[in-house]
């Protein structure tokens, strides 16, 4: 299948950059096959920015970065009409949300008012400036992150806003084998800073990516499967544990990963283990925990284990 050599491609090429990353990788990977979004978090200096750079450059897509400031405005990021002196009339300066792979570091620090201008560019791919809709390039593909242990001057992201993420992936140290091989790369001349010189091949295109998001349409799905993940869904919504369970969107969420996840193996149907393996980071940024479920110590990824093992798995 063809999305497994681009994915066996990809994901052989990133580990001359990237050590000790391979899950969450993988998991950027799935969310770009599928047209979703992914939410990074994790302290700086896990690999995050350098994961969606190397990603970018593999599939030879257009990149951009935006850090995120409270004092950041919404043109910041859309854009907006300027006047030109030499034609007397308006034009637009793009902003740095008209690319292909959006990388927009630290999101949680910006306020509400400039989260949500990306609202309507990470659901419906175009943006709206001034009353004119203006269409965004395909793929478009946001990564944003966030740090899980600083929250001065930070601004949670609302339940709608999270909810455009297919992914919340989780991206923790690397293990110290793994750290040691890249104080190992660095002290023979690796550097970050110029991927160039790594000699990645980047042979996969945007258009590749479009023919294997296709092919993943094709990926058979079972009855019984289509009601685990139902399951699933309705299990968490009725869990005393949470306060908010998954919605409709998170099942929707669940179905069209597994199917690129089981196209990436170069599987021909979705099986359960597809299924758990993806539940986690579709479920984590949907649901929310009581505060009594909290204080016994309770974290969304144990919630969604606890989930699991109450709902039976089609044999």
């Amino acid at each position: 299948m063809l999305a497994q050599q681009v994915a066996d491609h990809i994901r052989r090429e990133a580990s001359k950059v990237l050590v000790g990353q391979e899950e969450p990788f993988t998991h950027l990977l799935i969310a770009l096959l599928s047209g979703g979004h992914v939410l990074l978090e994790g302290v700086p200096g896990t690999a995050k920015t350098l994961m969606a750079k190397t990603l970018a450059l593999l599939v030879q897509a257009d990149f951009k970065r935006i850090q995120f400031t409270p004092d950041l405005m919404p043109s910041d990021v859309l854009g907006t009409n300027v006047y030109d002196m030499n034609t007397s009339q308006f034009r637009l300066r793009r902003g740095p949300v008209f690319t292909q792979i959006l990388l927009g570091d630290e999101i949680n620090r910006a306020p509400a008012k400039t989260q949500s201008a990306l609202l309507e560019a990470m659901e419906e791919r175009q943006v709206t400036i001034e009353g004119e809709r203006l269409p965004l390039e395909t793929p478009f593909f946001v990564v944003a992150t966030q740090n899980p242990v600083e929250y001065e001057g930070t601004y949670p992201l609302p339940e709608a806003q999270l909810d455009r993420f297919l992914f919340k992936v989780l991206v923790d140290y690397a293990p110290q084998e793994a750290e040691i091989e890249v104080l190992r790369r660095y002290h023979t001349g690796f550097d970050a800073r110029h991927l160039e010189q790594v000699g990645l091949e980047a042979r996969v295109t945007p258009e590749t990516l479009e023919r294997c998001r296709t092919e993943t349409q094709g990926v058979g799905v079972e009855p019984g499967l289509l009601k685990y993940i139902t399951d699933i869904a309705i299990e968490s919504r009725r869990t005393p544990d949470l306060i908010l369970g998954g919605s409709t969107r998170a099942s929707i969420s669940l179905l069209l990963a597994a199917k690129t996840w089981a196209a990436m193996q170069g599987h021909e149907f979705v099986v359960p283990d597809d299924i758990k393996f993806l539940v986690k980071p579709v479920y984590r940024h949907r649901i929310i925990l009581r505060p009594e479920a909290e204080i016994e110590g309770l974290s969304p990824d144990s919630a969604v284990d606890r989930i699991l093992s109450r709902v039976e798995v089609p044999r």
